[in-house]
């Protein structure tokens, strides 16, 4: 006889799955397969995927043409008037 159960588990922080299974078998040896199915699907894309060329991450990680960053001056941004939102 095989019986096939399906189950949703959580695996713990340690990495163990523990597992409870009622079964209607009673005082008898059995065999058990377990498949191990993520019950979240892996979306993440690789940079290649998205896009980027291979290895740019790891060639320009920390590459800094100035070192300190420089942030020229950027100019003075006009007032708002804020009784007159029309303009």
């Amino acid at each position: 006889m095989i019986q096939n159960i399906k189950l949703n588990s959580h695996v713990a922080s340690d990495g163990i799955l523990r597992l409870e299974v009622p079964l209607a078998i009673t005082d008898a040896d059995v065999q058990v397969t377990i498949s191990i199915v993520s019950a979240t699907p892996n979306n993440r894309k690789t940079p290649e995927e998205l896009g980027w060329p291979q290895d740019f991450f790891e060639r320009t990680a920390g590459a800094l043409e100035q070192d300190p960053l420089l942030r020229y001056p950027q100019g003075e941004l006009p007032q708002k008037d804020w009784d007159d939102l029309s303009a």
